[in-house]
C-alpha cells in the first residue's frame, strides 16, 4: 500500500446540516474522540504530513475538518483509490461552557445524519480506559446507526503490563478489541490503513454509517 497524496479539503461548522461536506460517493472515515485524544496527530501520522493542525490546548478543533487521501494498492488488490478522513470536534471539553459543548455536538451529529458510506474510529486514550465520556460517545454513535471501531491512542506511553491490562479493559467495556496505535512511534498505522482500505474499496460491504 502506497500513500500517493493527502490534502485538506474543507471545514464545516454547526447549523444542523454540515453543508460543504463532500458527498461524491467516496467513502468517509470519521475520527471521533475526547478533546486532546490525538485525532489530528493520528491523521498527520497516517498521511505522513502535517496537514491537520494540532494543539496541546483541548477543545481546539471546533469544526469538522475533512482531508482527502489517495492511495495505491492495499486490501482489495492493485489500483488507486481515494478516501476522506474527517477530524470531528472533540467532546469532553468546550471553551464557552454548555453552549459551546452543544455547538460541537451539533457539528458532529450533523455530519453523520443522512450520509452513507461512512465509518467511525472512536479514539480513546489507552492510559484511561473505560471513561464514561467515551462510553457515552460509543452509545451516541450506536444510536445514530454508525458502526465504529475502537482505536486506543498513545499506546507508546504505557508499560507492557499497563498495555495488556488496559487493552483488556477496553475490550471488556466496549465489547470489541481496540486497535493499539501511536502517532509518535507509528505502531498500529498499517493496521488502520488495512481497515480504511477495506472500508473504501468494498462497495458491497455492509454500510458502516
Amino acid at each position: 500500500m502506497k500513500l500517493l497524496a493527502a490534502e485538506f479539503v474543507t471545514s464545516a461548522a454547526a447549523g444542523g446540516s454540515a453543508d460543504g461536506i463532500p458527498q461524491d460517493g467516496i467513502a468517509h472515515v470519521a475520527l471521533a474522540g475526547r478533546s486532546n485524544v490525538g485525532k489530528s496527530s493520528l491523521i498527520n501520522a497516517l498521511c505522513r504530513a502535517k496537514i491537520a493542525r494540532t494543539s496541546a490546548a483541548p477543545g481546539k478543533t471546533r469544526l469538522a475538518n475533512v482531508y482527502r487521501a489517495t492511495v495505491e494498492g492495499g486490501a482489495g488488490g492493485p489500483g488507486r483509490w481515494p478516501v476522506y478522513l474527517v477530524d470531528l470536534p472533540g467532546y469532553g471539553y468546550a471553551r464557552g461552557g454548555a453552549d459551546a459543548a452543544e455547538e460541537l455536538r451539533l457539528v458532529a451529529e450533523a455530519y453523520f445524519v443522512g450520509r452513507p458510506r461512512q465509518a467511525a474510529f472512536l479514539l480513546v486514550d489507552s492510559r484511561h480506559p473505560g471513561l464514561e465520556s467515551d462510553l457515552a460517545a460509543a452509545r451516541w454513535l450506536d444510536g445514530l446507526g454508525v458502526v465504529r471501531d475502537i482505536v486506543a491512542t498513545k499506546i507508546d506511553k504505557l508499560t507492557r503490563a499497563e498495555r495488556a491490562r488496559n487493552l483488556r479493559t477496553l475490550e471488556n467495556v466496549f465489547g470489541t478489541a481496540a486497535v493499539p496505535v501511536s502517532a509518535t512511534s507509528g505502531e498500529g498505522l498499517d493496521a488502520l490503513w488495512r481497515m480504511i482500505a477495506k472500508i473504501a474499496r468494498d462497495p458491497g460491504a455492509a454500510p458502516r454509517g
